[in-house]
């Protein structure tokens, strides 16, 4: 199945989510936790679209496959990308990436890929108390920086 394209419409004060994912199930699963928190949704399809949304758009959130674009961690363009945003900007977003060689919650393997939190695909469908802690975790650290 070929992953879908979504471009909501953000208002002021949405919760923004952008979504890099290739494969139709796990993107469905990780877009249908975040409609349930109210994060409205972007969707990436290939790099240089992705790297023109994080240059016009500050999301709240960035889910990243570590393999997108048929990338491997090393040479993953969206992280990458998310790497050389400015410390500012980067502060105010939370940033999770997702595979099979990831374990849920780990913070060195975390740091280890300059995200916030680190998911693996087998615990995809806990991804909302997860990403819930994480990101309050994340709200909490930077309170007074952002």
């Amino acid at each position: 199945m070929e992953i879908q394209s979504r471009y909501d419409l953000f208002e002021p004060g949405d919760k923004t989510a952008l979504v890099c994912i290739d494969y139709h199930e796990v993107q469905k699963l990780v877009i249908d936790q975040l409609t349930a928190l109210d994060y409205r949704i972007h969707t990436g399809l290939f790099a240089e679209d992705i790297s023109l949304k994080l240059q016009t758009h500050t999301y709240d959130v960035v889910v990243i496959d570590e393999n997108f674009n048929e990338a491997d961690i090393e040479t993953n363009q969206v992280l990458n990308e998310c790497k050389r945003l400015p410390m500012r900007t980067r502060r105010q977003q939370f940033i999770v990436l997702l595979g099979p060689n990831m374990v849920t919650n780990n913070a060195m393997q975390a740091f280890q890929y300059s995200v916030d939190l680190v998911c693996s695909l087998s615990d995809l469908v806990n991804l909302t108390p997860v990403f819930r802690r994480g990101v309050a975790r994340h709200r909490e650290f930077y309170k007074h920086l952002v």
